[in-house]
């Protein structure tokens, strides 16, 4: 067992430890308050080959391992969480699924593209009225020679509104439940095909939200992805790419509220010495500190299981579970450091408070975690 980087994950930490200290945390508020997507940010992103880091060579990436994946989420996450998403969306969840079940025509077409920024998808599974309940879906695909006709809506698609094709899970079989669900990709000019963007979000605001659309969209049988029928296990094999990224960036974020706390620890004046000197504001900190360390220690062993080329769901789950929680507790402990100035915009905290209560909820809520690492822990394969 080895805790150390390898000379290659050194160098994607230093890089992206540089690109975000420049291009990310000296602008992330300003985003969030203008409700701003960051665009000029992801170019560059895109030109350094960040979106890129772990395609394969074949298709225009780097070829980097899990870990890697996880230090440039963790990087985007400590300098602004929407930008993670953006990363996570468009790498985890479209562009390592096309590389995992599309066919060499749909890897062709779409991954350089994405390995290069140039070319950005959103992934179509919740709707309105089917969340966790993934199977319960409404949205509809229906044969008509050689195309299927899609209809029904999708909600809460972080990058759709900017997504140049979507991802989407729809039922060609209503009776057969999960078996019933098929994917397709579906470029965002197809004629049916519209966006709604989302505002007043309590974080993420600088991420792209929207509802989809499909209003008779007709789509060639040849974006099917994977095959009819095939979508439910797409779908959940997908999410242990999202989730593991959705862990990391949750390290990242509580990172930087806990260097932020540090930082004003060390300077905040009460009762005639720094506040960082009070034991019960080191008891703050030492509980952030170690409650971080857990979280990415899960999150590289998710990684080295995937490394390792074997199912990580359940590493995935632990770390997916933990890290947003942890992130939760660590922005609130960083608020409390900061006192009545943590509750103002005026200094990162308050942002990253916000920001995280989102890690609960999307890709799998705690709850649904709990009931994954649960079924695993007593054996019950039925339900994982």
């Amino acid at each position: 067992m080895n805790f150390d980087y390898t000379p290659e994950q050194e160098a994607v930490k230093g890089m992206m430890e540089e690109f975000v200290e420049k291009e990310v945390i000296p602008f992330a508020a300003q985003w969030d308050k203008e409700e701003k997507f960051p665009w000029d940010t992801v170019k560059k992103m895109g030109e350094l080959g960040i979106f890129g880091t772990a395609l394969p060579e074949k298709y225009g990436g780097s070829g980097l391992d899990a870990i890697c994946h996880a230090i440039v989420a963790e990087q985007l996450g400590r300098g602004c969480s929407s930008l993670r998403g953006v990363y996570s969306v468009a790498v985890s969840l479209v562009a390592k699924t096309i590389l995992a079940f599309g066919t060499e025509e749909q890897k062709n077409k779409y991954l350089p593209g994405m390995a290069a920024g140039k070319l950005f998808g959103c992934f179509g599974l919740t709707e309105p009225n089917s969340g966790s309940d993934a199977a319960s879906m409404t949205t509809t695909a229906v044969e008509d020679g050689d195309y299927y006709v899609l209809n029904g809506s999708k909600m809460w698609i972080t990058n759709a509104g900017i997504a140049d094709v979507a991802l989407i899970f729809a039922k060609t079989d209503k009776n057969a439940g999960a078996k019933g669900i098929t994917a397709f990709l579906v470029d965002r000019d197809t004629p049916g095909f519209s966006t709604k963007d989302i505002h007043d979000k309590m974080g993420l605001k600088a991420s792209n939200t929207a509802e989809i659309i499909l209003d008779n969209v007709r789509v060639p049988k040849t974006s099917m992805l994977g095959g009819i029928g095939k979508g439910f296990g797409i779908a959940m094999a997908t999410l242990d790419n999202g989730r593991y990224t959705v862990a990391a960036g949750c390290v990242g974020s509580a990172q930087a509220a806990l260097d932020y706390a540090k930082q004003y620890a060390k300077e905040r004046i009460q009762f005639g010495k720094p506040i960082a000197a009070h034991q019960l504001v080191q008891q703050l900190i030492a509980d952030m500190a170690v409650d971080i360390e857990c979280g990415r220690l899960l999150v590289y062993k998710a990684g080295h299981v995937k490394n390792k080329g074997q199912r990580s769901t359940k590493e995935v789950c632990f770390a997916k579970y933990y890290c947003s929680e942890m992130v939760n507790r660590v922005a609130y402990k960083a608020v409390q450091v900061f006192g009545g100035y943590g509750f103002s915009a005026e200094y990162p905290v308050e942002r990253i408070y916000r920001d995280a209560r989102i890690n609960t909820l999307y890709e799998g809520t705690s709850q649904i975690q709990q009931l994954i690492i649960g079924n695993f822990e007593l054996g019950v394969s039925a339900f994982v």
